[in-house]
């Protein structure tokens, strides 16, 4: 794709994702139109342009790409009407990988069974419960533990492990309170005793090989990322094969930019878990790790310039700043004292108000060895306080 700048952005989701990924389209001069739900999301604080609507009316959808017009459209978020996706693609917009690949994303379902089914890929035994005698009897199959998850959620909000039968209601219960979309859908998993979870970042391109970054291990809490570090702990021979795997699944969906492809990692193998089509929360690292971030890969691959070559600048690490009560209005205490230290930097996303539990930022950090980076980050993570 030879493409001339400037170039118009329709960025579905404007949180602290679409944020960075704003900046970096920026950069290079392009336009964008930032849209969510509620006003003042992060990337509208950057954006050229915003628009508040609910994503999953096609109508609502509609208006704004016909006021707009733009070149290309980037889903950032999980509720998407993405049927719609596939109108706007057929009428000649570019839909960021692609409408088809979205579509499959959005729901853990499809690309779950895209991956086993179709491609033969192993994954966590799964099934499907749309009612809770569904999940009591599927989770019974399964056996215990394993892990209950909405079908459509985001940053892993919904998910738990269920360690016996009297937990599988409030499982139930959590993941449809915390569920995306219209659906009343939960998937139930065997639970994998992995040694680490990693996260590939993979690269796809338009005219050039499909290319991945280090890998990032991870941490996760109730299926919400922690902290993330890179490089990952993982043997040359199991990186080939999540890379081999990872490039199976994304060829599958076809189209361009950077997808977040997560494995479970055991002692002998890597096991497929989860993808998304875009920038991935634990890549949040690469803002200080590499020389290019994911958020900059993201914009190259979609404009189809040039990527000569990735590099790991250090071992680094990022540690999430959560809020631990509701918030009307944010101040940030502590700022000074995170920041104190070599090697450390902060992303404050801007959210206009908290509840206990959201992410609220991440800390950055550099060291000699990825022990001493987790070390930096969470520790100034933890000195910022959302007040």
């Amino acid at each position: 794709m030879n493409l001339t700048l400037p170039r118009k952005f329709l960025l579905l989701g404007s949180g602290e994702l679409g944020k960075e990924f704003v900046i970096a389209a920026q950069r290079l001069g392009n336009y964008i139109v930032a849209v969510d739900r509620y006003t003042n999301a992060p990337a509208m604080q950057v954006a050229d342009e915003c628009e508040v609507i609910s994503m999953l009316n096609g109508d609502d959808l509609e208006a704004v790409v016909q006021k707009h017009q733009p070149d290309f459209i980037v889903p950032e978020i999980e509720a998407i009407r993405t049927e719609k996706l596939l109108e706007f693609e057929q009428r000649g917009i570019t839909v960021i990988p692609t409408a088809k690949a979205t579509n499959f994303t959005m729901n853990r379902d499809r690309i779950r069974e895209l991956a086993h089914n179709q491609l033969g890929i192993r994954t966590a035994k799964y099934a499907y419960a749309a009612r809770l005698d569904e999940l009591v009897e599927t989770s019974q199959a399964i056996g215990f533990p394993n892990v209950v998850k909405p079908i459509m959620s985001s940053s892993g909000k919904g998910q738990s492990i269920v360690y016996q039968a009297d937990e599988v209601k409030t499982a139930w219960d959590y993941a449809l309170k915390n569920s995306r979309g219209d659906s009343q859908k939960v998937i139930v998993e065997e639970f994998i005793s992995f040694e680490t979870e990693i996260t590939l970042l993979t690269i796809k391109q338009w005219n050039a090989p499909t290319i991945f970054c280090p890998a990032i291990g991870h941490r996760q809490e109730s299926g919400d990322y922690q902290e993330s570090w890179q490089p990952a702990e993982i043997t040359d021979k199991l990186l080939a094969e999540a890379q081999a795997i990872a490039q199976k699944v994304t060829d599958a969906l076809g189209g361009v930019g950077i997808f977040g492809v997560e494995f479970f990692v055991t002692k002998d193998e890597v096991i497929f878990s989860e993808l998304s089509p875009r920038p991935h929360d634990t890549g949040m690292v690469t803002l200080i790790s590499q020389n290019l971030n994911e958020f900059e890969l993201h914009l190259r691959a979609v404009l189809g310039l040039p990527i000569p070559q990735i590099d790991l600048l250090a071992p680094s690490a990022s540690a999430v700043i959560l809020a631990h009560e509701s918030v009307d209005k944010i101040y940030y205490a502590g700022v000074a004292d995170a920041l104190a230290e070599k090697d450390v930097d902060l992303r404050l996303f801007g959210k206009p108000d908290a509840r206990p539990g959201r992410r609220m930022g991440v800390a950055l950090a550099k060291g000699d060895t990825v022990k001493v980076a987790r070390a930096k980050a969470i520790k100034a993570a933890s000195q910022v306080k959302v007040v």
